[in-house]
């Protein structure tokens, strides 16, 4: 483990690339020699313009996002967006806004929803406890977007591709999954992610919106929950989180020298593998998550004497292996391997695993 860091398998905030924070470091004190630190540089001044514009366009670049799009980054994290998204998109005249439901965030953004439209469930797996991703939805003709939520960081579950809207604006959440490989922009009307669980540290959330759809965009709302206000100030209508905005551009640039996203999509899969195959070939360990629903980022099981729990993840944290605990609405244990999360400290839990099984199998 390098710099006498632990693994830290947190759901979020989660790890960073260590390449990244080497970078950051430098820079708190003296921004590219411009005699302040990066978190003193005003959001008008030249520094950060370069600094916003350049992590802009290598969004832009990972995700191949075309010019009918804006990118935005806002504050408030995700829970902002269950508001801002309804707020803005419901649209005059439309259906219902329609919503799949696979875990505890999209309920929440469901029942803010409630608020400001008339709602639709299209698609629900609550019946199990979210350990699948529904098949069939029932979609209505007229709606005015169908949301989902393309990972479940609670229960381990990710969409491994979009579902069929039947025509409608598709809006994601993609808080904790965003970057981890390509997606073809254009299925999507709008996408929200919080920066804390694969993209920087808390206090920024990015927004890619397909600009015909803020023709919806009602004239009364207040400023800073409407998105034409970040479009139209490019996202400067205020002091903007300048600190979480610099190392998320920081983030895009390791990604791009890393490979890009499909290298880091391989990656991905390959960390998840040697987790998930390992849980399968244990009698002492099992999977929550069916296996066609699993999640690459967040590997959800529990230890067969669910009584164990408690002490393996004790000695996990002794061990050098730091924020495995499950959610608390869930227990169990669930290990978060983002982006940035070693394929080393992968292996390195597997051993440790197979270890605490010997011991107490």
């Amino acid at each position: 483990m390098e710099h006498d860091r632990i693994y830290n398998f947190s759901a979020g905030p989660a790890v960073l690339p260590v390449e990244v924070l080497e970078i950051v470091k430098e820079n708190i004190l003296n921004y590219n020699k411009s005699g302040m630190g990066v978190m003193e540089l005003s959001h008008r001044s030249p520094e950060f313009t370069e600094i916003i514009e350049s992590a802009e366009a290598n969004l832009r670049e990972l995700l191949s996002i075309g010019s009918d799009y804006s990118v935005l980054f806002c504050t408030g994290g995700a829970s902002t967006q269950f508001s801002m998204v309804p707020m803005n998109l419901k649209g005059g005249g439309e259906g219902p806004c329609s919503y799949i439901v696979t875990g505890s965030w999209s309920k929440k953004a469901l029942a803010e929803a409630k608020r400001f439209s008339e709602t639709h469930v299209c698609g629900s797996s609550e019946d199990k406890n979210f350990s699948y991703l529904p098949g069939t939805l029932d979609i209505p003709q007229n709606a005015a977007y169908v949301h989902f939520t393309s990972n479940n960081t609670i229960f381990g579950t990710q969409y491994s591709e979009e579902p069929d809207t039947n025509g409608a604006p598709l809006i994601c959440d993609a808080s904790s999954d965003f970057l981890h490989k390509k997606l073809d922009i254009d299925k999507y009307g709008l996408i929200y992610a919080g920066a804390q669980k694969n993209l920087g540290p808390a206090g920024v959330s990015i927004i890619i919106v397909r600009k015909d759809l803020l023709e919806r965009v009602p004239a009364d709302l207040p400023k800073m929950l409407d998105y034409k206000t970040y479009v139209d100030a490019n996202s400067l209508y205020n002091t903007p989180p300048t600190f979480p905005i610099y190392v998320v551009g920081e983030v895009f640039k390791w990604l791009k020298a890393n490979g890009g996203l499909e290298k880091m999509a391989g990656r991905n899969k390959e960390k998840a593998d040697i987790l998930y195959n390992f849980i399968d070939e244990s009698e002492f360990y099992r999977g929550t998550a069916e296996k066609d629903s699993r999640s690459l980022m967040n590997v959800c099981f529990r230890l067969k004497n669910e009584d164990l729990e408690a002490e393996f993840i004790k000695v996990a944290k002794e061990s050098g292996f730091n924020g495995l605990k499950g959610h608390r609405s869930v227990g169990g244990v669930r290990a978060s391997i983002y982006n940035a999360f070693p394929k080393r400290g992968v292996e390195d839990l597997v051993k440790f695993m197979a270890q605490f099984s010997e011991a107490h199998g």
